[in-house]
This record gives structure tokens, C-alpha cells and sequence, in this order.
């Protein structure tokens, strides 16, 4: 029985045979506030190809009333089966189906999600569709090839705003009647209920006028910085025009911040919802600003990639993600004015890290990656199609030059306008404007799996000048368990050479020679001859993707003097190419620890320190032998105290060595240090201690001990909020009694009442690396219960669990042998395997790392 899955051939088939005209969604909601379900009525007009056909509509629905085939009804207990209904005896041509169905809201993030917000005891609803959930709202087609129009009629509660991919009318008797939007698939249409607070502008340029509105909820309107988004907004219209030579496709675009979202955002056409964390509560640095830029423009890039032209079949996902991932970044870095012109460091430092590891886990697949089914899809959304994508093609940029790149794009836009495509769509032209085949290209880049490895091999005489300069290629192979074969690559990367300026004592890039690397050993002629500088930088300006390594001089000079590079780039290659040598226990995590100390102090671009800090912790508590995890851990704490009574009063670096102190503190001393910050006993000159930075440090103290409920709910009492009821469910979770993590595991595992974001925040908290003792009977439990939570719960529900519980912090030859047992004996279906066997991939990694560390010990 299919379930709730749809696989490939399904939907070709589906395709040949219907052509979808439009959908009329008529949709009960005015008892949103006391929830449960709504009724919703689907009228669908579409052709069929061939006389008595058979077809079928997706729908998740409690119940159907009603199904209307051409006028004839179906018997709907007999038609509605699997998510499915079934409709026989289709006629050639003109068909119209009518269903009358009971829907339910959710509280997982998936469909119709519900929240009722503590502050003003108001629901607030919105829709998440991506990838197959527009069939938990009303009956559909759903693929992102049956495009068509959408008109939505919607009764909601007196006083409620309703939103959706068409302008907002004036409701008639609490009834939003929405015009039909142009021809656009299921998965991005999107319709966001309640009492939400707006502001509202236009942007304006050559005639052109886009409405434009930001919403929230109430409780978050003085935090609302809508001028703030409005210019980021504005800088990527601006940007986005002027490189698609494409106006805006949708007749307004409003962007919604909307609570217990499970991803960063979300495309819908005209009408963008977003994580509303993004609404700053407090103090945050300057990363989580650009980070925010970053999704908004995004989402605005997907209106014309991925809304306007949509890829055919999922397969083609990444087109759709990696490109608005590319674009994004490209805008911060290069639109005039723009406040991030250092972009491409923060994607180096963070983007890369992150395809940099999913490349090398079990699961690594191509880019263009073989979706089956749904089920494989659900999965899918990972660091290879985000970010490895969006590498790819800051490379093909590279390789056919921006202008030839940016023409191709206009060139596709044009052709394919509201319509559906495959790669070959967008590579044909890309190769019509740059003139290059890309063929070879794709087949290396896009068709095959895995990373390579780049290392100089630099000969000198005894002066000190090169006579001999190459790059060897590596293809490492791939993990165990990988499809593929390993593959060497075509490069097209920049060679830097650093020498240190005795006046400023800066590392500074005294020459850049440009090339392309290909096959096994690639000579460098241009560099014979040169006296050999103090830093050699493959990859320089991160121009391809690859796993870049310093030759013994260099590493021993960055060691020395990482914090010196005069540009922020290239540090952030350094540190990245550092973490990935500890990751692959080429670095002893004590020796990477050295590194990052003697450099961070030095390092000014923040999103590169916090990054950091998240790293050494994640590199003592699983990476570290055992024996020195301790000793390692003090070091670092106290290095974090130090440079946070170091760092300037009231600024970004302030805020993030008091949130990665908090994050390891551990003696008597600096515990007090954390209560008295709390209570004001005690204060640093310029360190506000504001809502979600008290609650770092509440969560710290329950953590170790020191707080318990009475101070835990004395602190939510302080922040009676939706964000304040998450932190509060963590610091419970967290508390190191059987008595705390039994209470956190059943609410968890025993009942499926949770919300999305509620869960997510206890297991946040269950899972504590300083608790293995008391969480090593979970192993057993974990194992003994996936199965049936993956079965029982949805999909990002189950997902929540499946990633979180698995006893990662239990770095052991058991747990893998646990693990292996139980992938045999529980036969899980290809998507529970994969998230399983990925995380199986990180124990096995952290005992590689714990044996190089003891190592260098000895």
C-alpha cells in the first residue's frame, strides 16, 4: 500500500495522462481558536488525455463527506483509501471534481499548523506545503508539475487577518474571497490565518510598484524591525531584477514571521513565512543579522527560481535550492551598498563546513541526486543540495564567467515562464550564451558523489625559490554504504601567495595566479622560479569545492599566525580546512584547540568566532580522548572568561564569549559568576543581561545542577512567552536526576501531544554530552522504540526524534554494534536508514578522532 508516499513513476504517469486547469479551495476556519478539525470543499477542473482513464487525488484528511466526479457522486468510504481517492472512468477532456472533506490543523509544522500564543491566548495559523503536505488542506495533485490557478475562499474568526498568495481582499461577513493566482504548483501556495500585527510599503522603481507587508504576532510587534527588512528586501528586488532581466512575477510579496516553524523559511509565491525567531527578542550579533538577510533574500531569489519556473520532479530540488543559495549570497557580497560585502566568508566558514560534512557521511549522494519516491525526497533537503549546490555553481560562475552565467538565466526565465523544467533546460542555456560544453562538466559535478582533496607539493633550492609547484587531486573513497565510485574532478580554483608585511605584520596576498586543476597531478609553471612565501593557499577565494590541505610550512605558519591574514576570507579557509583535519583525525583536538586559541582573539568577523566557539565544544566533548576531555574543557573555559572580560564593552564579540562561556561553565566559582550575572550581585561593563541571554545561563545552572523547577519557573514567570515556554521545557529536560530525564524522555516518546518546536527544545535538553552516565540506559530505549514512533508520527515529528535521541554522545565500539543490530533487525524503511546510518557515521568519526587525540598525547 502506497500510504502516504508517491513515487516517481506515479506522478509521470499522472502527468501524461492530465493536464491540471485550476482549483477552487473553500475552506471553514472559524473555529480555528477552539481547533480541531475544518470543513474544506475542493472543486478541481482539469483534462484527461485518454476516454475511462483511471487516475487518482492526493488527500489527508479525517474524513470525506463528498466526492463529485463530472456531476456523478462517488461512494466517498469506498473512493477514499491510503490518502487517496480514487477516480474511475475519467472522461477525454474536461473533467471536474468536487470533494468535500473534514481536515485537522496540526501542531507539528506540517499542513495546517495551529499555535495559540501564552501571551494573548490567540490562535494563529499558517500553512507549510513543501514537500507533500497542500493534501492536508484540500484534495490535490500533488507534484510540482500539475502546475495551475488557485483560488482561495476562506471564513475565519471576527477581527483575523487572511493571507495568501493572491492581494488580500476586504472580507465580506468574516469571508476572504481571494482572486486566482497565475499558473504555480501545489507545494507553494499558502494560506496564513489570525490576528497577526502588519506593516506595510511599496517598492517602487521604473514605473513598477510591489506591495509589500511584513506580519507577526502581536506579542512580537515592538521587536518587529521592519525597516531593517524592508532594506534588504528592497537591495534584493534591485539586485534580482537587474540580473534576471525579469520583473517580479507576483502582484505583492509579503514576508510572514509565523511561530514553531521547522525550517529557516518557506517560497510560497507572493507570501513568504518565516521562522519567527528572526524576530530579535534581544541583543544578537551581527551574524544572526546577515544570517536573517541571508534567508530573506533567499526566499525573494525563489520567486523567480523555483515559483516562477519549477522543476519538473524532485530529483531536480537542489536546482531550486542551490541557486537561490548562490543568488543570495552573490547579492550580500556584490549589491551596492549592501552591508555584508564579506558574504562569501561567512559562506566558506559555514555553508561549506556543512556540505563538507554530509559529502563525506554514508548518505553522500550526487547533487542531482536519484528520488524515488516522496520518502526520499523528505530527507533530501541536506548540505549536498543546499550548499554543496550552491558551490558548484559559484564555480560554474567561475568556469563560463558571471555576465555569460547571468545571460543563460535571463535566456531560461524567458522560455520557461510559469512552466516546469529539468537540468538540461538550464545547462543548454548556460551553454548557448557561455559557448562552453557542459556536458563533461555536469556529468563530473552533478552525476557523481563524494569530495576531493587538494595538496600542494612545492619544491625549493636551498635560497628558498620554487622549482617545483603542483596540486595533486585526491578522490578519498567514499564511506561505506555511499553509491559511486570515487571521481577526480575539474577545478577551476585561485593559487594565493602570503607574505607577512613587516610594517602591519599582516599576512597579505602578494600574488593570485588563477587555473584550472584536472586529473591527478597538476603542474604550476607560472610559480618557478618565485621565492617561496610564508602561506601558500590553495582554493584561495574559495572559488571551488574541495577539501583544501596546507603543506608542512604553511600549516606550521598559520598555526602561528592563523589570526593574521589581513582579509577575512582567507582566515576563514584556514579555519575551515583546520576543523575538517580534526574531523578527520588528521589534527589532534587538543592541538586544534592550541590553533583556535592563539588565533580567535585576532579574528574580527563574528559569524567566524561563533562558529568556532561551536566547534572546539563539539570537538572536546566527542573528538577528545576521554582521559583529557576534562583538562581540555577547563582550558577552554577559562580562555572564554578571559576574553570575555577582554573583549569591548557592549559589542558582538562581548555577547558571544558570554554565551560560549556560559555554554562550559564548570567550577564553583565561575557558576556563581552565572548566578550573580543573573541576579545582578554581579555585573561585566557593557554585557546586558537580556531575556534569551538569562536564559543561557538558567539553562547552564539547570544543567549542572544548580537550578531546579523552582528558579526554572520563577524565570518563565519573567518571560510568560511562547519562546520562554520552549527554554523553560529545555532546562527541565536538562537537569542531571533519572527523575528529570524520565519525565523529558516520556513526554516525548509516551505521547505524541508535544508540539514541533516544544519537542525539539526538550530533546535539546535531554541530551547533555557531561550526562553520558546518566543517559546510557537510553541507548536501549532509543532503539527499542524508533521503529514505532517512525511508523506512528509524521514525518518531521518522527525525523525530531530519530536525529536527536540517537545516543551520539555514547562514542563506543556498542553503540555501533547496537546500531548495526538494530539497521539488521529492524529493516527500517530507506529514509529511517538513512538518518540512522548518518548518525551511526558520527560515533564511528568521534572513536577515529578520540584515538588520533590520544595519540598525540603520547
Amino acid at each position: 500500500m502506497p500510504g502516504t508516499n508517491l513515487t516517481r513513476e506515479e506522478a509521470q504517469q499522472r502527468a501524461k495522462l492530465l493536464t491540471v486547469d485550476s482549483y477552487e479551495i473553500d475552506l471553514d476556519l472559524s473555529g480555528a481558536q477552539e481547533g480541531g478539525t475544518y470543513r474544506s470543499v475542493t472543486t478541481v477542473r482539469f483534462d484527461v488525455a485518454e476516454s475511462g482513464a483511471e487516475s487518482f487525488i492526493d488527500l489527508v484528511a479525517p474524513a470525506v463527506h463528498e466526492v463529485t466526479l463530472n456531476g456523478e457522486p462517488l461512494d466517498a468510504e469506498a473512493s477514499f483509501k491510503d490518502s487517496r481517492i480514487a477516480l474511475p472512468g475519467l472522461l477525454e477532456g474536461r473533467n471536474v471534481l468536487r470533494v468535500v472533506a473534514d481536515c485537522a490543523y496540526t501542531n507539528t509544522g506540517e499542513g495546517l499548523h495551529r499555535f495559540v500564543d501564552p501571551v494573548d491566548q490567540q490562535a494563529y495559523l499558517y500553512t507549510q506545503f513543501e514537500v507533500p503536505d497542500a493534501r492536508r488542506v484540500f484534495a490535490s495533485f500533488e507534484q510540482p508539475d500539475l502546475k495551475a490557478t488557485f483560488q482561495f475562499t476562506v471564513k475565519a474568526p471576527e477581527g483575523w487577518t487572511v493571507i495568501s498568495n493572491s492581494p488580500t481582499p476586504e472580507p465580506k461577513d468574516n469571508v476572504w474571497s481571494f482572486e486566482p493566482t497565475p499558473r504555480i504548483s501545489t507545494y507553494i501556495t499558502a494560506l496564513i490565518v489570525g490576528p497577526y500585527h502588519s506593516v506595510h510599503s511599496v517598492y517602487e522603481k521604473d514605473g513598477q510598484s510591489v506591495p509589500l507587508g511584513i506580519y507577526c504576532r502581536p506579542s512580537l510587534a515592538e521587536f518587529l524591525d521592519s525597516d531593517a527588512i524592508f532594506e534588504v528586501t528592497r537591495q534584493g528586488f534591485d539586485w534580482f531584477q537587474e540580473k534576471f532581466d525579469y520583473d517580479y512575477p507576483f502582484k505583492k510579496y509579503d514576508q510572514l514571521f509565523v511561530p514553531e516553524f521547522n525550517a529557516g523559511a518557506m517560497e510560497n509565491a507572493g507570501a513568504v513565512t518565516i521562522r519567527d525567531q528572526y524576530v530579535f527578542r534581544s541583543k544578537v550579533t551581527d551574524a544572526a543579522y546577515e544570517m536573517r538577510a541571508e534567508t530573506i533574500l533567499h526566499e525573494l531569489a525563489h520567486m523567480w527560481f523555483g515559483d516562477l519556473v519549477t522543476m519538473e520532479w524532485w530529483n531536480d530540488l537542489w536546482l531550486n535550492e542551490s541557486f537561490a543559495t548562490y543568488t543570495s549570497i552573490a547579492c550580500q557580497a556584490y549589491a551596492p551598498e549592501s552591508r555584508w560585502p564579506h558574504a562569501w566568508t561567512t559562506f566558506a566558514n559555514s555553508m561549506k563546513t556543512w556540505a563538507y560534512r554530509q559529502d563525506q557521511l554514508p548518505s553522500t549522494h550526487p547533487i542531482m541526486a536519484e528520488i524515488r519516491d516522496l520518502d526520499d525526497v523528505l530527507v533530501n533537503f541536506d548540505g549536498i543540495t543546499y550548499a554543496k549546490g550552491a558551490s558548484v555553481l559559484k564555480q560554474l560562475v567561475a568556469y563560463v564567467g558571471m555576465d555569460e552565467f547571468f545571460a543563460g538565466v535571463q535566456a531560461y526565465f524567458k522560455a520557461h515562464a510559469y512552466g516546469n523544467t529539468r537540468l538540461s533546460d538550464l545547462l543548454g542555456a548556460l551553454e548557448e550564451t557561455s559557448g562552453r560544453d557542459l556536458k563533461t562538466w555536469s556529468k563530473a559535478w552533478l552525476e557523481t558523489a563524494g569530495i576531493n582533496v587538494l595538496r600542494p607539493e612545492i619544491e625549493t633550492d636551498a635560497e628558498g625559490v620554487i622549482t617545483s609547484f603542483a596540486i595533486r587531486q585526491e578522490a578519498p573513497a567514499l564511506p561505506a554504504g555511499a553509491k559511486g565510485e570515487p571521481t577526480l574532478r575539474p577545478h577551476r580554483i585561485a593559487v594565493g601567495l602570503y607574505e607577512r608585511d613587516e610594517e602591519s605584520g599582516k599576512l597579505v596576498r602578494d600574488e593570485r595566479i588563477e587555473l584550472d586543476v584536472d586529473g591527478e597531478l597538476t603542474a604550476v609553471p607560472q610559480l618557478v622560479g618565485k621565492r617561496r612565501p610564508a602561506v601558500v593557499l590553495l582554493n584561495d577565494d574559495d572559488l571551488s569545492y574541495a577539501k583544501v590541505r596546507l603543506d608542512e610550512q604553511s600549516l606550521a605558519h598559520v598555526t602561528e599566525h592563523l589570526g593574521d591574514f589581513e582579509s577575512s576570507l582567507p582566515r576563514a579557509l584556514c579555519w575551515a580546512s583546520a576543523w575538517d583535519m580534526t574531523r578527520d583525525a588528521e589534527l589532534a583536538t587538543r592541538d586544534y584547540l592550541s590553533l583556535v586559541l592563539s588565533g580567535i582573539g585576532k579574528e574580527s568577523d563574528i559569524g567566524v568566532v561563533q562558529s568556532l566557539h561551536r566547534q572546539v565544544k563539539l570537538a572536546i566533548e566527542l573528538y577528545a580522548d576521554p582521559t583529557a576531555r576534562e583538562a581540555l574543557l577547563t582550558r577552554w573555559t577559562d580562555a572564554t572568561l578571559a576574553h570575555l572580560h577582554a573583549a569591548p564593552a557592549g559589542g558582538d564579540h562581548q555577547l558571544a564569549w558570554a554565551r560560549a562561556f556560559a555554554a562550559t561553565a564548570r567550577t564553583p566559582e565561575q557558576l556563581d559568576l552565572l548566578e550573580g550575572l543573573l541576579e545582578g550581585s554581579q555585573s561585566i561593563e557593557g554585557l546586558a543581561v537580556d531575556t534569551e541571554l538569562r536564559w543561557a545561563f538558567v539553562e547552564r545552572l539547570a544543567a549542572v545542577g544548580r537550578f531546579d523547577e523552582a528558579e526554572i519557573a520563577g524565570e518563565y514567570e519573567r518571560d510568560k512567552t511562547a519562546a520562554g515556554e520552549r527554554h523553560a521545557a529545555t532546562a527541565r529536560a536538562s537537569r542531571p536526576t533519572p527523575e528529570a530525564k524520565a519525565e523529558a524522555w516520556a513526554s516525548v516518546i509516551e505521547s505524541d501531544k508535544l508540539p514541533n518546536a516544544v519537542q525539539e527544545a526538550v530533546i535539546g535538553g535531554f541530551v547533555q554530552t557531561d550526562q553520558r552516565e546518566l543517559l546510557a540506559p537510553y541507548t536501549d530505549k532509543y532503539f527499542e522504540t524508533l521503529k514505532g514512533i517512525w511508523d506512528a508520527r509524521s514525518h518531521e515529528i518522527a525525523q525530531q526524534i530519530a536525529v536527536g535521541l540517537y545516543p551520539t554522545i555514547q562514542v563506543s565500539e556498542e553503540t555501533l554494534a547496537r546500531t548495526d543490530t538494530w539497521l539488521t533487525e529492524a529493516a527500517p524503511n530507506a529514509a529511517l536508514h538513512r538518518l540512522v546510518s548518518e548518525s551511526r557515521s558520527g560515533v564511528e568519526r568521534a572513536l577515529k578522532a578520540q584515538a588520533a587525540d590520544a595519540a598525540a598525547a603520547e
